[in-house]
């Protein structure tokens, strides 16, 4: 349900939505979350629209639906449209699905149902009978959740809560936030040239595969906010803010989710003071014990921003502050160089950035003045290195450098006249923590590309994360030690059958629980596969990949633990 409130009543709104319990505190039967593959080339799947719709309509505040457009059916061609997500191949091929359309119940293992034996994905037969079994077993948990849509600046703030009437059996749950779009005009194979689209995934606030729930016992409350700022459009297809669904929902595995709820939603037009942590820039790995977080600050409110507060800490400890003066218009950012703050880097860094009181006034939207990220500890490097930094399109605006604690360049490198992987060879001088900064004048973040750092054998030791913007910053130690985790992976990862026609499977042992990244690589390190993201427990563990939509050639698979790297080849034959 949504709403559309006046301007008058926005302060007394907000002070009350987010402020009482949102969640039932009785038991209650499971709610159905039904993810249906589907695609626009695909003919049979507006029939398995139908049978989604009508499991809904029957229990309407019981059901979730999430249309995924994935697989070989949703690639466009030509002028057809592009209904595709980040998200949809690793859902997908966890499903083990055989044909389209396909569709899981809470992801759920229905023994005999399955389309491939021990898979969740069912045809479209059995939805409706999977669905009424769900809807009739206890959940341990009940999932509550509330959204806010600010029309004039796109915000969108989703409150969750979860409150468990009796202990879940693991130990950690996750918590799944996603974005629907109803009402898409657009092509349907097997429907018409103007279709309409319903329930079709736009994003996951949570990532892949949600964020972790650890406190799990009965009358436990977990109580989550999540923002974002909604875009114009996906891929070319517009994002109508009065056509969006806000889903939530909880898993105990990535694979068994166990309830969920749509948001109540309330579309409101703007606020007057409205001051935003945006982004910020920090370190990948740390080292040095000292931070100057730079904030990109965003100004959403109606009146220009002229004065704000920030309160900053790492591993908890004293606050420092700063007062930030200037002027920003509505929708106006500014990069803010925050004072520096010392802290003992540890194996893992946790960094708080909170802002409040524009122009002396309370914040009528609190809940994106917050930040908050881990920082791992840097691992020992080596004496000899190699740098290597890959673009794909824009090599003239890459340009890096690495700094000694005194800001001593001992290497740069760029601009570059061709695109492709550059390798400069150079050697820590001496022990101590070193920073590497690397610049995308374009924003592009090296267009898909990637960054790393091997040894003298050119063996892969570290690989820099995904990042947005024009830079980006990671410390390294030499000669010094990091309270780093010991490794986490086994080195008895297999990968079968390899070479790999359609589907294959990554086994492997963690010997702790792990911060788990997964992804599969083209030859030129972009990514062409997000299979996996998120904490996994120790203990032996089997992924799937899904290769139907990789062209055939070499590609490798690589398994991030914390500060560990693990990659290997795999060859895909068609």
């Amino acid at each position: 349900m949504k709403q559309l409130l006046s301007l008058l009543s926005l302060l007394a709104f907000t002070v009350s939505l987010f402020a009482q319990t949102i969640v039932g505190t009785d038991p209650e039967n499971k709610n159905v979350i039904l993810e249906e593959f589907t695609g626009i080339n695909c003919p049979n799947c507006p029939a398995g629209h139908v049978i989604g719709q009508a499991i809904y309509d029957a229990h309407p505040d019981d059901v979730v639906l999430i249309n995924i457009h994935t697989g070989f059916y949703a690639n466009p061609s030509g002028s057809q449209p592009d209904y595709r997500t980040e998200w949809g191949a690793a859902i997908a091929g966890q499903s083990n699905l055989a044909g389209y359309p396909a569709g899981t119940v809470n992801r759920h293992l229905f023994p005999g149902w399955g389309q491939n034996t021990g898979g969740t994905a069912m045809s479209r037969n059995y939805w409706t009978t999977a669905s009424n079994q769900m809807l009739a077993q206890p959940s341990y948990l009940n999932v509550g959740v509330e959204a806010i849509i600010v029309s004039s600046t796109r915000q969108l703030v989703v409150n969750v809560e979860v409150y468990y009437t009796d202990n879940s059996p693991a130990g950690s749950n996750y918590l799944n936030v996603a974005v629907l779009q109803n009402n898409i005009i657009g092509y349907q194979s097997g429907g018409s040239s103007n279709y309409n689209h319903k329930h079709m995934l736009r994003h996951l606030l949570t990532g892949q595969w949600g964020v972790p729930i650890t406190e799990t016992t009965q009358e436990s409350l977990y109580a989550g906010t999540f923002t974002y700022e909604l875009p114009e459009d996906y891929r070319d297809i517009e994002v109508v803010l009065e056509n969006l669904d806000v889903a939530a929902f909880v898993t105990q595995t990535h694979q068994e989710a166990i309830s969920g709820n749509l948001a109540d939603i309330t579309i409101v037009e703007s606020y007057d003071y409205d001051a935003a942590v945006n982004f910020v820039n920090i370190p990948q790995t740390a080292c040095s014990g000292e931070m100057s977080p730079i904030v990109l600050l965003k100004n959403y409110g109606v009146i220009d921003l002229t004065s704000l507060d920030f309160a900053y800490s790492i591993n908890g400890g004293e606050p420092a502050t700063f007062s930030w003066t200037g002027n920003l218009a509505q929708n106006e950012t500014e990069e803010v160089t925050l004072p520096m703050i010392a802290y003992d880097a540890t194996d893992n860094n946790i960094v708080d950035i909170s802002c409040e009181s524009p122009n002396g006034e309370a914040d009528e939207l609190p809940q994106n003045d917050y930040f908050s990220a881990d920082i791992p500890g840097s691992q020992t490097f080596p004496t000899d290195c190699y740098f290597g930094v890959q673009t794909l399109g824009n090599p003239e605006d890459i340009t890096w450098s690495i700094t000694d604690m005194d800001d001593v360049v001992i290497i740069d490198g760029g601009p570059y006249d061709t695109p492709g992987l550059q390798l400069a060879e150079f050697s820590f001088p001496e022990t101590g923590c070193y920073t590497l900064t690397l610049n995308d004048a374009s924003g592009e973040a090296l267009s898909g590309g990637f960054y790393i750092m091997t040894d003298s054998d050119t063996e892969l030791i570290w690989t820099g994360e995904d990042f947005t913007g024009i830079t980006v910053t990671a410390e390294f130690a030499h000669g010094m030690i990091v309270d780093v985790e010991e490794i986490i992976i086994a080195d008895n990862i297999t990968i079968y059958p390899n070479p790999v026609t359609r589907t294959a499977n990554i086994e492997f042992t963690l010997n702790n629980q792990s911060n788990m990244k997964i992804t599969v690589l083209d030859m030129l390190g972009k990514s062409a596969i997000s299979l996996y993201e998120g904490i996994m427990n120790s203990g032996q563990h089997r992924i799937q990949l899904d290769a139907s939509n990789l062209a055939q050639g070499i590609y490798f698979v690589k398994l991030q633990s914390n500060n560990e790297i693990i990659t290997k080849k795999i060859m895909i034959s068609k």
